[in-house]
């Protein structure tokens, strides 16, 4: 076990974003997390990681109670995020976004420079390092997201909707560069809505509705789940698989 929630609790005025959540992520797997729209999946990651604090519960990360922490303490721990919409130093290259990141780890400029360029091309960037984020493309920013999380070194990397507002061709590439950092010792959390991509990634999944779990399986159990099919996937999603 990498992670766990135990009975967290998170409320925003009268409205409750979590419901008393438990989950456990084994070390080495594909987590995902889906659900409609508000159900408290990103919610969820903000917990993890530090943004908010829980009204209640705890959150324990690799034997370490680590509610209430800062983000810049956790990702220290070893936790990395991405975030659904990509807010990168526009006028700065993607090598310098990337080495702001790998500071956290890196001693010397010279050696925040190497891992940088390393991570660009694992990411499949390294052709891009030199231009100005303001003049990539959606995907490449997208890709550059994924770098900067990278740039921490997480042993655990919370990817949240990384696919979202990509092409069929551009998810699928992306498909299979997460896939390769399975790899790399790295415990994945992925948050996404597009149901094919979440089967094809994931070795559990969560179901997540008005902040509270309503199913955690096996991808082939889930989509065949008559709770999550009304919830979430629907008949005709249903009817098709």
């Amino acid at each position: 076990m990498i992670l766990q929630s135990n009975d967290l609790v998170k409320s925003f005025g009268g409205v409750t974003a979590i419901n008393h959540l438990s989950l456990t992520v084994e070390k080495g797997t594909v987590f995902g997390i889906i659900g409609p729209n508000g159900s408290g999946k990103t919610t969820f990651f903000n917990l993890v990681n530090g943004v908010y604090t829980p009204d209640s519960g705890r959150v324990t990360f690799d034997g370490k109670n680590i509610t209430g922490l800062h983000p810049h303490r956790i990702a220290e721990l070893g936790i990395g995020r991405t975030f659904q919409i990509p807010a990168p130093f526009t006028k700065m290259t993607v090598l310098e976004n990337v080495m702001v990141s790998t500071f956290i780890r890196a001693s010397s400029l010279k050696e925040s420079r190497k891992m940088a360029w390393e991570i660009l091309e694992l990411v499949r960037l390294d052709d891009k390092g030199n231009t100005q984020v303001a003049n990539v493309t959606l995907e490449d920013r997208k890709r550059l997201e994924l770098a900067r999380a990278l740039g921490t070194k997480p042993s655990l990397l919370l990817l949240d909707e990384v696919m979202a507002g990509l092409t069929p061709s551009e998810v699928k590439a992306a498909i299979e560069l997460i896939r390769s950092l399975r790899t790399r010792e790295l415990t994945l959390i992925v948050v996404e809505h597009i149901m094919d991509v979440i089967l094809s990634l994931c070795d559990r999944i969560a179901v997540l509705d008005y902040g509270q779990k309503i199913a955690e399986d096996i991808p082939d159990q889930i989509v065949n789940n008559k709770e999550v099919i009304r919830a979430y996937l629907g008949e005709r999603y249903s009817a098709r698989n």
